[in-house]
């Protein structure tokens, strides 16, 4: 198949939004509000933190605001991996929280069954599969890390090269390692979507189109400056003001409205490709029975699941930067990303070369230094915030709108007192460092992925610092 041809018809518009389900947005706010919480931001941190307000004092006044529309951002254009880490890996936990890694992994795991028992809890439609995911070595080097890794009581099931091909019919998998608990698949815009209609039938405010300017420390309360966000709304530009009790910021890739945090997390653009349909003879030509999400080890990797009516999302490879920490809708097509990711689909399964794409899109990821979220407070505890997810926030984003929660009661909790919530990640340097840096890590990931894996001096010297750039 040219590749060319085969995205010559795609959708610019992100699958998993270009749906009939999408609800009609909700009007901006035109009024100055009282408020118990203010949530700002309708991503899936925004979203499990109304839900978890209203569950823990369903009388409490909560106001969620959205500059655009509910999931509309990272929330609505990732994979659907919804991953019970909460550190981008056991691994990278240990590196960086060697001291609490044991529990964090513990809390991770009851993060993602409460995230399944809320689906079934309030009946959520969200397409939710706890199918795990594959690691799948494609190159040899890459196979014994995975074999070490086997452990069927914990869950990990290693597969060799032999194995796997009955599970999944790749020319290019050397093997693969099940991570058979800890991974469930879910339609992220519908889980958006299905979080609103939750928190609206609980009595949360939801205004979208509405962007939050200014948030101000009033001794007792903090004011929260909005104004109808023009590019969305019709009608006049207005402000309103928001009287709020406590206020948490779940606004991630964006400008962070705390600006003591906001050298903490950079924009990196990711790309995803979604097929057609498949058939009932081109599923059986690659197998896949278990719907396991896939992810490849290189550094440079490639994320894939099948969706609920059998296409194939195939993403990742590139994480661009854009100078200035720029994050723009101008950003979200890219034609030399898509190519390469046609290519390497039809080289991961040739037997599908007949198949076509009818959508490609990308989106901003919030990446921080230590690859998983970091937390803020401020004006007294009234104000908190979470950020920095680095891809992995389709679970990890339940988690901090829990944290959030403990941190706005001013006390103290067994999360609140948790070293990931209280040290923040290393800071990314300003421009032009943090440009010349971060093009000179991404060239340094792609010579180890071409060296067997072997990090050279300057990726040594990040670890050895606990700074990196991943997405």
């Amino acid at each position: 198949m040219d590749v060319n041809a085969a995205l010559a018809d795609a959708s610019t518009v992100p699958f998993w939004l270009d749906s009939e389900q999408r609800p009609e947005p909700l009007p901006p706010l035109t009024r100055n509000l009282e408020a118990d919480l203010v949530i700002v931001g309708g991503g899936f941190t925004g979203l499990w933190t109304a839900l978890q307000a209203k569950e823990r004092d369903p009388d409490r006044h909560v106001v969620l605001v959205e500059a655009n529309t509910i999931g509309w951002a990272a929330s609505g254009r990732n994979g659907g991996f919804c991953a019970a880490s909460l550190t981008h890996g056991y691994d990278n936990g240990e590196s960086h929280l060697p001291d609490e890694n044991e529990r964090l992994a513990q809390l991770g795991r009851e993060n993602l069954d409460a995230i399944e028992a809320a689906v079934a809890r309030y009946d959520m439609d969200v397409e939710f599969e706890r199918t795990g995911e594959l690691d799948v070595a494609t190159e040899d080097y890459q196979v014994p890390e995975l074999r070490e890794a086997h452990d069927p009581e914990a869950g990990f099931i290693f597969y060799d090269q032999q194995e796997l091909a009955q599970i999944v019919k790749s020319p290019t998998y050397k093997g693969a390692l099940w991570d058979s608990r800890e991974v469930a698949l879910v339609n992220p815009a519908k889980l958006c979507w299905e979080l609103l209609r939750v928190i609206r039938e609980l009595g949360v405010e939801v205004f979208e189109g509405t962007k939050v300017t200014d948030v101000s420390d009033r001794t007792s309360t903090v004011q929260v400056t909005t104004r109808v966000n023009s590019a969305t709304a019709s009608g006049p530009a207005s402000s309103s003001t928001i009287t709020a009790q406590r206020v948490a910021l779940a606004t991630n890739v964006f400008p962070s409205l705390l600006k003591r945090v906001s050298l903490h997390t950079v924009p990196v653009y990711d790309y995803a490709l979604m097929t057609e349909p498949l058939s009932d003879e081109q599923l059986t030509s690659i197998g896949w029975n278990g719907r396991q999400g896939i992810g490849d080890c290189a550094n440079r990797f490639h994320y894939y699941r099948l969706s609920a009516d059998n296409r194939i999302l195939f993403g990742g490879w590139d994480a661009v930067y854009h100078y200035g920490r720029q994050v723009s809708w101008k950003y979200d097509q890219r034609a030399e990303t898509f190519e390469t990711l046609a290519e390497h689909f039809y080289e991961t399964f040739p037997q599908l070369d007949r198949v076509k794409f009818s959508h490609k899109w990308g989106g901003p990821i919030d990446t921080c230094s230590r690859f998983f979220s970091f937390f803020a407070t401020a004006y007294g505890k009234k104000v908190a915030m979470a950020a920095g997810f680095t891809g992995l926030g389709v679970g990890a984003s339940r988690f901090a709108g829990t944290v959030m929660l403990d941190l706005l009661t001013g006390q103290d909790t067994e999360l609140t007192q948790l070293e990931m919530v209280r040290k923040l990640p290393l800071p990314f340097p300003p421009e032009p460092v943090a440009w010349l840096g971060i093009q000179m890590t991404t060239n340094a990931m792609i010579k180890a992925d071409g060296n067997e894996g072997r990090r050279g001096p300057l990726l040594k010297a990040l670890d050895a610092v606990g700074m990196g750039f991943d997405s």
